[in-house]
């Protein structure tokens, strides 16, 4: 609070001591009292009023800006009725009760629309579960009747399925630290487990699959990073070439941490996009072009879900030539031995 702005708030009741002032001076005039008695009358009030003014002035002075100071340090300004100073005076008392009422209304508010949302959830991932068993049913029945026809079933309800797999995922990526669990794995065991998921589309679309330096050991949730991996890859098949497509996979490692590389030499991305791959909803001019119906959600959930699992996550391209996404697991002895024993 400015003393400035005090004064102006003030102006009224300012005006008016001191128009009581001068009137009380004019009183005295038809009466012969001496000269200092008169003034001694009209400075009394005036230093009682400057006084009280700025007495007044530092109180609420202090209370307000220590509530502006603790807003701005404050990362949840919600909060800010659990860390203010109680007030001493009634505007500050009156504001604390608001803001307490605010506080409270909000808890409630939040606490509905958190039971809403889990609720929501909760019927999202039970209905993926229950669909996933007539998908599998029909790959079954598809395989047991093999015919072109059937081929061209299959690989819409692969489609279906991963599709089903990322409204999984996507459903749980706000809550992914309840859900994981990080140990060590062998980056070669998920990397034959994504192709092996892949297979199909792989030889469907004639891709070969160069892999190099995978004996690598890294700390990470196995289910969790399938599903990156899976993402990315299908990223690779879905925007390859129309000849001599080839995927490389390898790992490269340092002191500081395991570099998990996937190269593929498809039509790569323009570089005016390349700060905006990892956005929601983004699909770029190859989401269109490809006629793939992109929905720009696969890589914003891979950065997302690395985020939350503290792997770094960085793509480079050259239209044309090139997308190479690299995953960074990082190293910990703290963590090595936890988890090692």
């Amino acid at each position: 609070m400015r003393l400035k702005d005090f004064i102006e708030d003030k102006f009224s009741y300012i005006i008016s001591i001191f128009v009581a002032i001068i009137s009380y001076e004019i009183l005295f005039i038809p009466f012969e009292f001496p000269l200092y008695i008169k003034i001694y009358a009209g400075l009394i009030p005036m230093v009682a009023f400057l006084i009280c003014f700025f007495v007044e002035y530092y109180i609420k002075s202090s209370y307000y800006n220590n509530i502006k100071e603790k807003l701005e340090e404050l990362e949840e300004a919600y909060l800010i009725t659990e860390v203010i100073d109680k007030p001493d005076f009634l505007e500050g008392k009156l504001l604390e009760d608001i803001l307490v009422e605010i506080s409270k209304s909000m808890y409630e508010n939040v606490a509905k629309y958190k039971y809403l949302q889990n609720d929501y959830k909760e019927y999202i991932e039970l209905w993926i579960h229950e669909i996933k068993l007539p998908i599998a049913t029909g790959k079954m029945i598809v395989e047991n009747n093999k015919s072109e026809i059937t081929e061209s079933i299959n690989e819409e309800l692969d489609k279906i399925d991963n599709y089903t797999e990322q409204a999984l995922f996507y459903a749980r990526s706000n809550t992914v630290e309840k859900d994981y669990y990080i140990k060590k794995v062998s980056l070669k065991e998920v990397i034959n487990s994504v192709i092996i998921k892949n297979k199909r589309s792989l030889i469907q679309n004639n891709i070969s699959i160069d892999t190099d330096n995978l004996d690598v050991k890294v700390y990470t949730d196995m289910k969790w990073c399938l599903f990156i991996l899976n993402q990315i890859l299908q990223n690779s098949i879905k925007y390859a070439k129309d000849d001599n497509k080839k995927i490389e996979i390898y790992a490269k490692e340092n002191r500081e941490k395991v570099e998990l590389c996937i190269k593929d030499n498809g039509i790569g991305i323009k570089a005016s996009e390349l700060s905006r791959v990892f956005d929601k909803g983004f699909t770029g001019e190859n989401g269109r072009k490809k006629g793939q119906k992109a929905t720009g959600i696969g890589l914003y959930l891979c950065k997302k879900l690395c985020d939350k699992l503290n792997l770094g996550l960085e793509l480079s391209s050259e239209e044309n030539e090139y997308t190479e996404v690299t995953i960074s697991f990082p190293k910990n002895s703290f963590l090595e031995e936890v988890v090692g024993k």
